[in-house]
C-alpha cells in the first residue's frame, strides 16, 4: 500500500493527462463572491492555505472516485471544448474515460503509468489501441519520468501558495453537495519544470478549488494562457501562438469502482516513440 501523499500525487496526475489529451484534440468572470474575499482576514486566510494544502491528501483519502473533466480551448478565432467522463484510483493513478470532443469520442484508459487510447474508425498496423508510455515520453523529452506519479512533484500545486494566495470565495452548491470556494494564484516558478512552464503560461497559474465539509476537492478549475510554439510546417508563420485554456475537473460518488484494465496485447500499437519526438519538434 502506498502512503497517502502518493495517492494525492494521482490527483494532480490526472488532471494533468486529462487537460493534456484533451486541449490536443478562457475562463469565465468572476462571481460576485470573490469580491468580498479581499477583506478577508489574516486568521481566514490561514485557514483557507491548509484547508488547500490538505485538500489533495483528504481527496486522495477517498481511494476512487468518478470524475469528469471539461476543456475548453480557445485560439485564433475558434474555440474547441471537449468532454471527459470516467473513474480514477488515487491510489496508483489508473483511471478510465470517455472523452467527447465535436461529437467524437475517444475511449482511455491509463494502466501503470500507461496510456491507452481507442479512436472510432482509426487502427495503426490493424491494431485499434494505442499505447503510449507515459514515463518513457517524459525521459525522451528530457523531462524527469520520476515526476509521474511522484507525489513531490505532481501535487505540487500545494507547495507553490502562501497564505497571500489564497482567498475564500464564498459558498455554492456543486452537484448538490455544499461546498467552500477558494480563489487561488500558483507560483508557477515552485512547479515541476517551472521554468519552462513560466515561458509558456506566465509567472503564476489561476486555479479555483471547490472544498466539501470534508475538506475533498468537489471542483477544480484552471484557466491559463498557453504559448505555442511557432509552426514547422513549410508556408507556416513564424510567430507562436496564444491559447486561451480552461480545464474544469470534478469528483463524485467517492469509493466507487475503477476497474482499469489494458486491451489484450494483440489490439494495442505502442506509437510512444512517435508522440515524444512530436513532442521534441514542439517544444
Amino acid at each position: 500500500m502506498r502512503s497517502r501523499g502518493a495517492r494525492a500525487s494521482a490527483i494532480g496526475t490526472a488532471v494533468l493527462l486529462c487537460s493534456v489529451a484533451l486541449t490536443a484534440c478562457g475562463g469565465d468572470g468572476e462571481p460576485e463572491a470573490g469580491k468580498a474575499a479581499a477583506s478577508e482576514s489574516a486568521g481566514g486566510r490561514q485557514q483557507g492555505t491548509q484547508a488547500v494544502r490538505g485538500a489533495y491528501d483528504k481527496t486522495a483519502e477517498a481511494d476512487t472516485a468518478k470524475m469528469t473533466v471539461k476543456v475548453k480551448a480557445a485560439a485564433g478565432g475558434k474555440t474547441v471544448s471537449s468532454d471527459g467522463e470516467g473513474a480514477i484510483d488515487f491510489e496508483d493513478g489508473e483511471s478510465t474515460m470517455t472523452v467527447t470532443t465535436e461529437g467524437r469520442s475517444v475511449e482511455q484508459r491509463v494502466v501503470d503509468q500507461v496510456l491507452y487510447q481507442k479512436v472510432p474508425g482509426q487502427k495503426k498496423d490493424g491494431k485499434a489501441w494505442m499505447k503510449i508510455d507515459l514515463r518513457k515520453v517524459a525521459e525522451q523529452q528530457g523531462a524527469d519520468p520520476g515526476q509521474i506519479g511522484d507525489p513531490a512533484q505532481s501535487a505540487a500545486y500545494a507547495r507553490a501558495i502562501s497564505e497571500d494566495d489564497v482567498r475564500k470565495a464564498g459558498s455554492e452548491k456543486i452537484n448538490g453537495v455544499d461546498t467552500v470556494r477558494y480563489d487561488v494564484s500558483v507560483d508557477v516558478s515552485r512547479l515541476p519544470g517551472g521554468e519552462r512552464l513560466r515561458d509558456q503560461v506566465g509567472p503564476t497559474l489561476p486555479m479555483r478549488l471547490w472544498l466539501d465539509d470534508d475538506g475533498r476537492i468537489r471542483r477544480q478549475q484552471i484557466d491559463m494562457t498557453v504559448k505555442t510554439p511557432a509552426s514547422a510546417k513549410p508556408g507556416a508563420g513564424g510567430s507562436s501562438q496564444q491559447v486561451e485554456v480552461s480545464t474544469v475537473t470534478e469528483y463524485t460518488d467517492f469509493g466507487t469502482d475503477v476497474g482499469a484494465e489494458a486491451p489484450p496485447a494483440g489490439q494495442v500499437a505502442d506509437v510512444t516513440d512517435q508522440v515524444a519526438r512530436q513532442g521534441q519538434k514542439q517544444s
